[in-house]
């Protein structure tokens, strides 16, 4: 049998400046899913059409997409003028939950989305590794002030919370945070940033090129590797020590 063609999706990192680097919003996926059960990521999913309803061509779709899976898992919806109140943040979760569509949402409301404000950060898609892999974009958000507190699905997600990457890392090297191997590599780039503009002004300064990781033998023990071109400080990682789902 062949495998199937990869999975449209899109992720957002949502990011605020704290005092010493910036903080990242995390979701934590439930324990009993069969995909990445447990696993600590950016919010995000697929691109279903009516994202690619709502945009002029397939990068916008991806951005409505992360926006609007974001504001499902989370309650806080990003890159919205003008901002919703924080009632109406939660008023719009609920409904997207509830199965409204983002589009019809936002024009009740006169909010529209200003989605040039998302900074395209990178492209994963494991071909060859997962039966069915995720081609998934990742975009950079900055979070306005005064947002409300993030609140779980309460379905896929148990958790949501603001964290710093080294704080992700450190917990990952615990045991305590399981990242799958995409995160884990994001979240390391992530780290190297002082704050929001600096993650923005190297990801712009980059080409997107896809990622697709592969397996090589490196002194007799295989590793998940990644190019050495596109940002990431570590571009291996031993096979058996790798989080794939």
């Amino acid at each position: 049998m062949k495998d199937e063609a990869p999975i449209a999706a899109a992720t957002l990192i949502v990011m605020r400046d704290g005092p010493t680097a910036p903080e990242l919003l995390m979701v934590e996926r439930a324990a009993g899913l069969r995909f990445a059960g447990g696993a600590v990521a950016f919010p995000g999913g697929r691109i279903e059409p009516v994202d690619y309803a709502s945009a002029n061509h397939s990068l916008d779709s991806a951005k409505v997409a992360a926006i609007r899976e974001t504001a499902e898992e989370t309650g806080i919806l990003i890159a919205a003028e003008p901002r919703p109140c924080e009632q109406a943040m939660f008023e719009i979760g609920v409904e997207l939950r509830a199965g409204r569509s983002l589009s019809a949402i936002l024009a009740e409301r006169n909010v529209r989305l200003a989605i040039a404000t998302l900074v395209p950060f990178a492209r994963w898609c494991p071909v060859g590794l997962e039966k069915r892999p995720f081609d998934t974009h990742f975009f950079l958000a900055s979070a306005p002030e005064a947002l409300p507190l993030p609140i779980a699905d309460g379905s896929e997600i148990s958790r949501v919370f603001w964290t710093s990457a080294k704080a992700l890392l450190d917990g990952a090297d615990q045991g305590t945070t399981k990242l799958m191997f995409p995160t884990r590599r994001n979240v390391e780039r992530l780290a190297h940033f002082g704050n929001i503009a600096e993650a923005c002004e190297d990801a712009a300064q980059r080409p997107i090129g896809m990622v697709s990781p592969w397996i090589e033998d490196r002194g007799g023990i295989p590793h998940l590797c990644i190019p050495e071109n596109l940002g990431y400080p570590v571009t291996a990682e031993p096979l058996d020590k790798a989080i794939l789902g």
